[in-house]
């Protein structure tokens, strides 16, 4: 746990064991997590990449961080993850946001565009001006019950997974956010929007949707791709929202290869 100006976060550092601190050792990579997820869930990508020291935090209110005492906003918390990496010592990064984590890896490029080497999107869009996808199921997003207790929470996830996990997929590594850090986290994405500045992003971008994604639809990758001036796109097939674990193969070798090009 660690206290970034006032804020408590549960930071996890994890430094692979193909990975050694040397002059030409690749940047870390930061990443950013979808609504509610902790860093449990994030954990088989992150073995996945040996090569690498990975960074990232739960957000406040969701797996072991407090709640935030006050509704915080992404650009807000875009600032705090900047004094997280001054504390880490981190300069240049590579940096990659799943769902809601995708705003916040946009917020944050935007503010520190020096420090960013490359930027990876998964399954996110431009907030408050997304397409919205499936309204079933965008219904059950807006109610914290569904998330915020462990058996509706599984159920919810089951749903988010769409199409069928080519790779294994554990739900009990799902933490339930608190009603609060639920609630945070969702204002904070409804009050903001990239549309402004995603042209100003003039750095490599790697965007990857998925075709059975029933939050964000895919229409919304093939936006930033679009208004990103330095972007490729990469489509999935049947890995729903969260196809960065039903896929995680195919992901990190999307990943790797978009890093180390």
């Amino acid at each position: 746990m660690m206290t970034i100006a006032g804020r408590r976060l549960r930071v996890a550092d994890w430094k692979g064991p193909d990975w050694h601190d040397t002059p030409d050792a690749p940047p870390p990579l930061v990443l950013f997590t979808g609504l509610g997820m902790n860093l449990e869930m994030i954990e088989p990508v992150v073995r996945a990449l040996p090569e690498r020291r990975v960074i990232s935090f739960d957000a406040p209110g969701i797996g072991k961080s407090p709640d935030a005492f006050l509704p915080y906003t992404i650009p807000g918390l875009a600032l705090t993850t900047g004094l997280l990496l001054d504390r880490l010592e981190v300069e240049r990064i590579d940096l990659a946001g799943f769902s809601w984590g995708g705003a916040l890896a946009q917020q944050f490029a935007f503010q520190n565009r020096a420090r960013v080497r490359k930027l990876v999107l998964a399954a996110t869009s431009a907030g408050a001006a997304m397409l919205p996808g499936n309204p079933t199921i965008m219904t059950e997003l807006m109610d914290p019950f569904q998330f915020t207790s462990a058996r509706p929470l599984r159920k919810t996830l089951a749903m988010l997974y769409g199409g069928g996990a080519h790779d294994p997929v554990s739900l009990n590594a799902a933490t339930p956010p608190t009603p609060w850090g639920w609630t945070c986290q969702l204002g904070a994405y409804a009050a903001w929007t990239s549309l402004p500045f995603l042209p100003l992003l003039d750095l490599p971008t790697l965007v990857m949707t998925d075709d059975d994604d029933q939050i964000v639809p895919s229409a919304n990758g093939e936006m930033l791709h679009t208004l990103l001036p330095d972007s490729r796109l990469v489509r999935f097939s049947g890995g729903g929202h969260l196809f960065m674990l039903t896929r995680r193969s195919e992901f990190v070798t999307a990943l790797r290869e978009f890093l180390d090009s």
